[in-house]
């Protein structure tokens, strides 16, 4: 029976979300039970595309995302597949009725990671934000409206800019990594052989405003979905001080992170705030 090969499927993309990100995967438990199973299988494509590209490193990524793009056009085409990712994401996507043009806009940025590896102008580092991220999390947003286009409509905007600051984020984080391992350079006008304070700054700033909006769709998402958008988006925001706080010398040359204990801190302080109507 198909249903339990969906099944099978289901729990894959969990336990992909559990594996990759503990942090994310917390978030998503927070999410009401009726929709943190399509969060996962968003995720789960999601991660497997990405660790095509930054990952696998002693095998043909260029073969492999072919391969991956084409089972998913297959996936979406037949709504089924023997890859119980793809499988997961498909059911999520028909569901919800997913528009095919932000999975092509995902997969197109990822594409770009490849065989790219700096963005010169704003317009080229915009256009891989709103596929790597965006995208993501209007995808994630046609799960929490479940399927009132006019709520979809009105909180849009909020969810690109959310998606932007998280990807942002990451950027700030990993640029050590993506810099000596992957050869990758995101931010436009910048030197990271030379980030200063003032760089810095205008990155952080930026990212700043991209959570102030985002923050205005929290604030309006339904209830299924709030508490687990407000958990990611408070533990965003600590790392995001504690970049802040981090020398730019440092910032490049270190992973910064949010300790464990603090990130328990954190989510029980997100449940109370939910809890109290603070939100």
């Amino acid at each position: 029976m198909k249903s339990i090969f969906d099944t099978i499927s289901f729990e894959c993309s969990k336990n992909v979300t559990k594996t990759y990100s503990t942090s994310f995967s917390t978030a998503v438990r927070m999410l009401a039970p009726n929709i943190r199973q399509d969060i996962y299988n968003i995720y789960g494509f999601v991660r497997f595309a990405d660790e095509i590209v930054d990952s696998f490193h002693d095998y043909n990524k260029a073969e492999l995302f072919d391969l991956f793009e084409v089972d998913l056009h297959l996936a979406l085409k037949n709504k089924i597949s023997l890859n119980p990712v793809l499988n997961a994401f498909q059911h999520t996507v028909t569901k919800f009725n997913i528009p095919e043009e932000l999975i092509a806009s995902f997969m197109k940025s990822m594409k770009l990671d490849l065989t790219k590896t700096e963005y010169k102008t704003q317009d080229e580092f915009n256009e891989y934000i709103f596929g790597s991220a965006d995208v993501v999390g209007l995808m994630c947003l046609k799960v929490f409206v479940n399927g009132n286009q006019e709520k979809y409509d009105a909180l849009k905007n909020a969810a690109m800019r959310l998606g932007s600051g998280f990807q942002k984020v990451n950027f700030l984080r990993d640029l050590k990594a993506d810099f000596e391992e992957l050869n990758r350079t995101y931010f436009p006008d910048t030197d990271l052989n030379q980030l200063d304070e003032m760089a810095k700054s205008k990155i952080i700033a930026e990212i700043e405003a991209d959570f102030k909006a985002g923050y205005e769709g929290i604030i309006h998402l339904p209830i299924e979905a709030k508490l687990g958008v407000y958990t990611a988006y408070v533990y965003y925001k600590k790392l995001l001080s504690k970049l802040s706080k981090t020398p730019s010398t440092e910032i490049k040359n270190t992973r910064i992170r949010v300790p464990d204990y603090q990130k328990f801190g954190l989510f029980a302080k997100c449940y109370f705030n939910y809890k109290l109507k603070f939100i």
